[in-house]
C-alpha cells in the first residue's frame, strides 16, 4: 500500500457483494470496539442489502493515513451512509496524523461538484485535524446541520432502578404499571444467537413491522441480513414482545459493541397500541441491556422523535459538510449560497437584537 504522504486514489468497488477489500482492514473499526458503523460487518452488510439504487461505493484513500468511504450517485461523491447509519466519519490508518493525509485528498476532489459528507459526529476527536488537511488540499468545509442524536452514558452499577429513578416520574409510574400487566398477559423473548429463535424473530420482527404506523422499508432485505450478520458476531439485541395467543405485539432490535447499546429499528402494531407495547418492549430491552450485559450507554438512533427525551437525557448533533473547490464553477456557487445565507442568519439576529434593545 503507499505510504500516506503519496497521491490520494479513488478506488471504485467494481463487485460489491464481494465486501470491501482486504486492505481496508487497517482502517476499519475491529470488531467487538464501541464503533460499530466503522465495522467491516457493517460496511460489507450494507455493501450487499443497502445500496441505492445507481449509487456507486467508492473508497477515497490517501496511502495508509485516511479512508472515506464514499457513495457515487448522479456525479457526487457524498457520504457512504444509509437510513440505517448512526454515524460516519473518515477512517484514518493506525498511528498517522489524518491531516496531510486529508489534504492529499482535498487535492484529489478539487475540480468536481463538492462532495457532501454527514451523519459526522460533531464531537469526532480527529475531525479538526481531518478539516484542516482538507482547507490545506485546496476545499472549502462548509457546514451544515444534519439530524440530532439522543443518547445516555450509563453507570453499569446503578443497575434498572437507578435507570428509572432518573426518568420522569409519568414514565417511570407507566413503565412499572404496564410490566406488571405485561408479565401477566404477554409474553418476551430476548434473543442474540443464531438459530431457530432467531429466524422466528426475524419474521416476528417483519410481521408487527407490516402492521405498524411505519410499513415503507427502502431496502427490505436489510434488518434481516443484519440480524444475521450481528448475532453471528454476538452484538446483536433482538426483543419481541407477544400477546398471550401469540400475535406479535412489538419487536425491536438493537446492536451491542463494546458495552454501547445502539438501538437500529422498533415497531409495534397499531391495532395493539392501547396496551403500551412499545414502551413495554423498550422497557424490557433497556433492562436487560442494564442487568445482564452491563451496558455503558444507549443510542436512540436518528431524529428527534417526541419519545426519546423520556428514555434518554442527552442530545448531539451530527453534521455534514459540503467539500467546495472555490476555483470550480459549482463549488463557488454553494460557497457563495452559504454566504448569503450566513449575512441572512447575521441580519436577522441584528434585527432580534434591537427590538429587544
Amino acid at each position: 500500500m503507499p505510504s500516506a504522504t503519496d497521491t490520494a486514489r479513488l478506488v471504485p468497488l467494481t463487485e460489491p457483494t464481494a465486501g470491501l477489500p482486504e486492505w481496508c482492514d487497517a482502517f476499519l473499526a475491529p470488531p467487538g470496539g464501541e464503533d460499530f458503523f466503522s465495522t467491516r460487518l457493517w460496511f460489507d452488510t450494507v455493501l450487499a442489502h443497502a445500496l441505492p439504487d445507481g449509487a456507486e461505493p467508492v473508497l477515497a484513500q490517501s496511502g495508509d493515513g485516511l479512508l472515506l468511504p464514499l457513495l457515487k450517485q448522479d456525479g457526487v461523491l457524498r457520504s457512504w451512509a444509509t437510513p440505517y447509519t448512526l454515524t460516519w466519519r473518515p477512517l484514518p490508518g493506525p498511528d498517522h496524523d489524518p491531516a496531510p493525509a486529508a489534504a492529499a485528498i482535498g487535492r484529489l476532489l478539487r475540480g468536481r461538484r463538492p462532495t457532501v459528507l454527514d451523519t459526522l459526529p460533531e464531537e469526532a476527536p480527529l475531525l479538526p485535524a481531518i478539516l484542516a488537511g482538507l482547507r490545506q488540499g485546496g476545499l472549502r468545509p462548509l457546514p451544515f446541520q444534519h439530524f440530532g442524536n439522543w443518547w445516555q452514558p450509563l453507570e453499569p452499577a446503578a443497575g434498572w432502578q437507578g435507570y428509572l429513578a432518573t426518568r420522569a416520574p409519568a414514565l417511570r409510574n407507566t413503565i412499572q404499571r404496564k410490566l406488571s400487566r405485561a408479565a401477566r398477559e404477554s409474553r418476551y423473548e430476548a434473543i442474540s444467537g443464531p438459530g431457530a429463535a432467531l429466524e422466528a424473530g426475524i419474521l416476528a420482527y417483519e410481521d408487527v413491522r407490516s402492521r405498524s404506523w411505519k410499513p415503507y422499508e427502502p431496502f427490505p432485505g436489510f434488518d434481516a441480513a443484519l440480524m444475521r450478520a450481528a448475532a453471528a458476531a454476538g452484538a446483536l439485541r433482538l426483543g419481541v414482545l407477544r400477546g398471550a395467543d401469540g400475535s406479535v405485539l412489538a419487536a425491536q432490535y438493537w446492536v451491542l459493541a463494546g458495552g454501547y447499546a445502539s438501538l437500529l429499528k422498533l415497531a409495534h402494531a397499531e391495532d395493539a397500541r392501547a396496551g403500551s407495547p412499545g414502551t413495554v418492549l423498550t422497557a424490557l430491552m433497556i433492562r436487560g441491556l442494564i442487568e445482564q450485559d452491563r451496558a455503558t450507554a444507549l443510542d436512540f438512533g436518528r431524529g428527534d422523535d417526541g419519545y426519546k427525551p423520556l428514555w434518554v437525557a442527552e442530545r448531539r448533533q451530527r453534521i455534514g459538510l459540503l467539500l467546495a473547490d472555490p476555483l470550480n464553477a459549482a463549488g463557488l456557487l454553494a460557497i457563495a449560497k452559504q454566504t448569503a445565507g450566513h449575512g441572512r442568519r447575521q441580519a436577522m439576529q441584528w434585527i432580534e437584537r434591537r427590538r429587544h434593545a
